[in-house]
This record gives C-alpha cells, sequence and structure tokens, in this order.
C-alpha cells in the first residue's frame, strides 16, 4: 500500500508531524499553540481527538493495505490533564484487528511523559469496491 499523504488537510491544520507510521505503531508530534486553545486558554478537546483518529486511522490503513480502507465508526477520548503549551506525543497501538474491524489505542503524553489524554477507535473495514 502506498502511505497516504500526511502533511495536508487537518495535518497541516493542526501541525501535526508523523514520526512514525507503520501497520504496529503510530507515533505524531505537535506543538500546543494559542490558536489550538479551547477560550480558557489550554489545549481544545477536540484536537486530541483528532490526533487519536489520525494515528488509529493511518496505521489501521496500512495493516490493511491493498485488501480495503478504514473508516473510523467510534472515537472515545478522555482528556486527563490540562496543557497549555508545549509539545505533545501521541503514540497509537493496536489493540484487535480482525476481519472486519480493528480497534486502536493512543495515548497522547507531554514532554515530561505525563498522559496527558488517551483514546479510542474503532475502525470498520470496507473491501474494495
Amino acid at each position: 500500500m502506498e502511505i497516504p499523504d500526511l502533511t495536508g488537510g487537518l495535518v497541516a491544520l493542526l501541525g501535526l508531524t508523523f514520526e512514525e507510521a507503520s501497520a504496529d505503531r503510530v507515533v505524531i508530534s505537535w506543538q500546543v499553540r494559542p490558536e489550538l486553545h479551547q477560550p480558557f486558554g489550554i489545549q481544545h478537546g477536540g484536537v486530541y481527538c483528532a490526533v487519536v483518529e489520525s494515528a488509529a486511522s493511518v496505521g489501521g490503513a496500512l495493516w490493511l493495505a491493498d485488501r480495503g480502507t478504514v473508516v473510523g465508526v467510534s472515537n472515545q477520548t478522555d482528556f486527563l490533564r490540562a496543557v497549555r503549551d508545549g509539545e505533545l506525543t501521541a503514540v497509537g497501538t493496536p489493540v484487535h484487528r480482525g476481519r472486519s474491524q480493528q480497534l486502536w489505542q493512543v495515548e497522547i503524553t507531554d514532554a515530561d511523559q505525563r498522559l496527558v489524554a488517551r483514546g479510542q477507535v474503532r475502525l470498520q473495514n470496507l473491501s474494495p469496491a
């Protein structure tokens, strides 16, 4: 499977950098900055959700490869620690990879390795049309 463009769209808007992308592990980093804050000056929870979805979807797509495509059907993300600035890193790994669905877990940590958010995404494996 050809690796998709991981530099445009929402990835570019959020300033995400894919440090690693394989079928078994996806690592994404980004800098928290004011334009990604919610009104109270901390990282917006939607950014965490988007990063969790991105990590799971890329890893899941790389695993499924030419057998089809994946789409997210459930994203459950918990916000554990408020962050105002600094670099964050998300690490996504598969929990389950089956014939029709995959489950990925993603943990987001700060520069001090403190867990700031954690999520999981359920992906549907779609057969080629």
